[in-house]
C-alpha cells in the first residue's frame, strides 16, 4: 500500500475499513510490545513460573497471528472480485484479482500473507476431491499444490498470473457427478453439456494467494467464494471456511434485485443469525438513466434495498448500494468526488465500525483476563519474598549485642524450622498423586480417541438409516453427547478447584506457604463453538447433503472435516484445563524453591555473622536493601500491569485522549522501525 494511501492523502481512510484495519493492527502491535516489555520484566526479576510464562507467549503468538477473515460471496457476474479490488487493492493503480463480466473466479481464493514465504499463488487441483482428504488435511501437503511465483512489483504481470483461477476443464458427466459439479436430483442446477457430451469444470479446487500488501500483513484474510455451485461441491467451504469467517459480504446485482440461486445461498449457507453479515447492491450505475431525474434513480435504489431486505429477512441498515467498478476508477484516479458518488464508503465504514470492535472486544478481554491471572500470581510472589526478608530482618535485628552463643541458637533454629517445614513434601506428593488422578479423569473426555468413538457411533447410526435420510438427527445426538462431554468436565475441573482450595489452606496455615487457586476455566465457551458448529451443519444436512452422504467418498470427507472441526474445539478446552492445572502446580513448585532457598539464606547469614563481628550490620543493609528493591519491583509491575490495560481497553479509532495518544505513540514507533528497514 502506497504512503498517500495509508496516511489518507487521496481519502480519508478513518471511515473506511481499510483504515479502521490498519489502527486495529498497530493497536495489537502496540499490545504485543506491552506484553513483551512485561514478559521481559518478570524474566528477569524471576516472577513468573513456567506457566504463567507459557500463557503470556501463547497470548502473544495469539496476537501476532489474529487473523480478521472476511469472506465475499455471490452468484457469477456479480462483481464480487471487482468490489474486492476496490476496498483492498485500489493502491496497485490496477485490478489484481480478474473482474471481467462472465465468470471470473472459478474456485474459492484465499487472499493472505504468510511473512516466511516468497509471494505466490499456490492452486489445489480439482481432481484431489477423489481422494477424499479435506482442504484442511491439504493445507499440510505442499507437494499436493501447484505454486506460481508472483512479482509483486510488476501490478500487470501480478494480474495476468493470478488469471489462472479462471482455467477451467471439461470432463464426462460422469467425472462431473464424481466431483460434485453434476446432481441427478436436481437437474435445472446443472451446467449445461457440450455437443461431445462434456461438461465445464473449475480446474482448481482451491487457490491461495500469498500477498505482501499492507492490509494482509495486519492480519487480514480475504475468501472469494464463487457461486453456488462452487460452495455446493465443496462442503468444507459451507462447514468451515464461510463460518470461519468474522463477516460475510453477499453479493447481489442491484439491477436483478435477490434471484433464486442468490436465494438459495442465502438460506441454505449464510442466513445464520450467530454470523455479522453484510449484503452489497452493486451495479447501481446501471440503474442510472439519463432521461430520469436524480430523485427518480435514488428512489429506485432505495426501493431495491427495501426490497432486498424484506427478502432476506434483514434490516435495511445492513443492505449497502453500491458502485464497485466507479469506486475502484475513483480511487486508481484519485477522485474523491467520484468515490464518494459510489458509496462503497458507507460499507466501508460500516465494516469498520461494526466488525473491528468486536474482535477488539474479543482480544481485550483474553490479554485482561490473562494479565490478572498472571497478576495475582505475580503479587504472591512478591508479597512472600517480602515476608521472608521481613522475617529475616526482625531476627537479625534482635541479635544486635548479642553473644556468639545467641547466634548459635538462631542456627539451630533455622536447622529445625528447616526440618519442620521439609515434613511438608510427603504432605505435596500426596496432593499430586490426588491431583494428578482428578486432573487424569477430568481430561478423559477430551480426548481424540474419545472423539473418534463417538464420531464412529454417529456414522453408524448414519448408515444404520435409509439412505443416510437420519442424517440430522444422529449429528443431534453426537452434539448432545459431546455436550454432556463438557459438561461432567466442567463438573470434574470444579472438582479438582475444591480439592485444591482445601489442600491449599492447610499448607499455607501449616507450612507458611501463600498458595491460592484461580477459578477453573469456564467450559462455557467451548460449549458456545460446539453450538456454532452443530447450527452450522444441521443448516447444511438437509435432504440433498444427507442424499450424498450415502456415497462413500463424500462420508469420509464428511467425517474428516467433522473431526477436523471438533478436534480443535477439545484440544482448545484440553490445553486450557491442562494448562490452568499447570499454573496452579508449578506455584507449589517455585514457592517451595523460594522457601527453601530462604532457610538456606538465613543460615549462611547466620553463619556469617557467628564468623565475623562486624558481618550483621552489613547483612542488615544487604536484606533492606533488598526490601527496597522488592518494593520498586511492586510499583514497576503495577506500572506495566495497568499500562497494559490502558493499552488493551483503547479505541483504535480513537486519536484524541490519553488512550489516543499512546496508540500514537505506538504508531509513531511502528513508522520509525519500518523507516529504519
Amino acid at each position: 500500500m502506497t504512503d498517500a494511501y495509508l496516511s489518507g492523502s487521496c481519502f480519508p481512510m478513518a471511515s473506511s475499513f481499510a483504515g479502521s484495519l490498519d489502527a486495529l493492527g498497530h493497536w495489537r502491535a502496540g499490545l504485543g510490545r506491552r506484553l513483551d516489555e512485561f514478559s521481559h520484566f518478570l524474566g528477569e526479576h524471576d516472577l513468573a513460573d513456567p506457566a504463567a510464562a507459557e500463557a503470556l507467549d501463547t497470548l502473544r503468538r495469539g496476537l501476532v497471528n489474529e487473523k480478521l477473515i472476511v469472506a465475499f460471496v455471490a452468484e457469477f457476474s456479480r462483481g464480487k472480485s471487482e468490489l474486492i479490488n476496490a476496498i483492498f487493492f485500489a493502491d496497485t493503480g490496477r485490478r489484481v484479482l480478474p473482474a471481467t463480466p462472465g465468470r471470473t473466479t472459478m474456485c474459492p481464493v484465499e487472499l493472505g500473507h504468510d511473512p516466511e514465504e516468497a509471494p505466490a499463488l499456490a492452486l489445489l487441483p480439482i481432481g484431489t476431491r477423489l481422494e477424499g482428504l479435506s482442504l484442511s488435511d491439504l493445507r499440510t501437503q505442499p507437494r499436493a499444490w501447484t505454486h506460481i511465483p508472483l512479482d509483486v512489483s510488476q501490478p500487470e504481470r501480478l494480474s495476468e498470473s493470478l488469471q489462472e483461477v479462471m482455467r477451467t476443464q471439461w470432463v464426462s458427466v460422469d467425472e462431473a457427478r464424481a466431483l460434485g459439479f453434476w446432481q441427478d436430483d436436481t437437474p435445472e442446477d446443472n451446467p449445461p453439456v457440450d455437443d461431445a457430451g462434456r461438461v465445464e469444470v473449475p480446474a482448481w479446487r482451491h487457490a491461495m494467494i500469498n500477498y505482501p500488501h499492507a492490509l494482509l500483513k495486519r492480519g487480514l484474510v480475504v475468501i472469494d467464494t464463487p457461486g453456488l455451485n462452487a460452495i455446493g461441491a465443496e462442503p468444507e467451504l459451507t462447514l468451515s471456511l464461510l463460518p470461519s469467517a468474522h463477516a460475510m459480504v453477499f453479493i447481489l446485482g442491484a439491477d436483478t434485485g435477490v434471484t433464486k440461486s442468490d436465494l438459495t445461498i442465502w438460506r441454505d449457507h449464510l442466513g445464520s443469525p450467530a454470523t455479522t453479515s453484510f449484503v452489497v447492491l452493486n451495479k447501481i450505475d446501471a440503474l442510472r438513466d439519463p432521461l430520469a431525474s436524480p430523485e427518480k434513480i435514488e428512489e429506485q435504489i432505495e426501493a431495491q434495498r427495501a426490497s432486498t431486505a424484506r427478502t432476506l429477512g434483514m434490516s435495511p441498515e445492513r443492505v449497502f448500494p453500491l458502485s464497485a467498478r466507479q469506486a475502484l476508477a475513483a480511487r486508481v484516479d484519485g477522485e474523491s468526488e467520484a468515490l464518494e458518488e459510489s458509496r462503497i464508503l458507507d460499507l466501508e465504514a460500516a465494516l469498520g465500525a461494526q466488525l473491528l470492535p468486536q474482535r477488539r472486544e474479543v482480544l481485550e478481554q483474553t490479554v485482561v483476563d490473562t494479565v490478572m491471572r498472571t497478576e495475582a500470581l505475580v503479587t504472591r510472589r512478591l508479597g512472600d519474598r517480602r515476608r521472608q526478608l521481613a522475617e529475616q530482618l526482625l531476627e537479625l535485628r534482635g541479635l544486635r549485642g548479642k553473644s556468639g552463643a545467641k547466634t548459635r541458637l538462631m542456627i539451630e533454629r533455622v536447622d529445625a524450622e528447616t526440618r519442620e517445614f521439609e515434613q511438608c513434601t510427603a504432605r505435596l506428593q500426596a496432593m499430586r498423586m490426588v491431583h494428578s488422578r482428578m486432573l487424569k479423569n477430568a481430561l478423559v473426555d477430551l480426548t481424540s480417541d474419545r472423539l473418534r468413538e463417538e464420531v464412529a457411533e454417529m456414522q453408524a447410526a448414519m448408515h444404520a438409516s435409509l439412505l443416510n435420510l437420519g442424517a440430522k438427527k444422529a449429528f443431534m445426538g453426537l452434539c448432545s453427547r459431546l455436550r454432556e462431554l463438557l459438561e461432567a468436565t466442567q463438573t470434574r475441573g470444579n472438582e479438582i478447584h475444591t480439592m485444591l482450595t482445601a489442600s491449599f489452606a492447610k499448607l499455607n496455615a501449616e507450612f507458611g506457604f501463600s498458595l491460592s487457586v484461580n477459578p477453573m476455566p469456564d467450559m462455557g465457551r467451548f460449549i458456545q463453538e460446539l453450538t456454532l458448529i452443530q447450527r452450522n451443519y444441521v443448516q447444511y444436512l438437509g435432504l440433498t447433503q444427507a442424499l450424498r452422504l450415502s456415497q462413500g467418498k463424500f462420508m469420509e470427507q464428511f467425517r474428516r472435516m467433522l473431526m477436523s472441526k471438533l478436534r480443535v474445539v477439545f484440544e482448545n478446552a484440553s490445553g486450557e484445563l491442562e494448562l490452568w492445572n499447570k499454573m496452579a502446580s508449578s506455584q507449589v513448585d517455585s514457592q517451595l524453591r523460594e522457601r527453601r532457598r530462604g532457610f538456606r539464606r538465613r543460615r549462611e547469614a547466620l553463619e556469617r555473622i557467628q564468623a565475623a563481628s562486624g558481618e550483621l550490620e552489613h547483612r542488615l543493609a544487604e536484606l533492606e536493601a533488598q526490601d527496597a528493591q522488592l518494593q520498586q519491583q511492586v510499583a514497576k509491575c503495577a506500572e506495566l500491569i495497568e499500562r497494559l490495560k490502558q493499552h488493551a481497553q483503547t479505541d483504535p479509532a480513537r486519536t484524541d485522549g490519553p488512550g489516543g495518544a499512546l496508540l500514537d505513540l505506538d504508531l509513531d514507533l511502528d513508522l520509525r522501525v519500518a523507516a529504519q528497514a
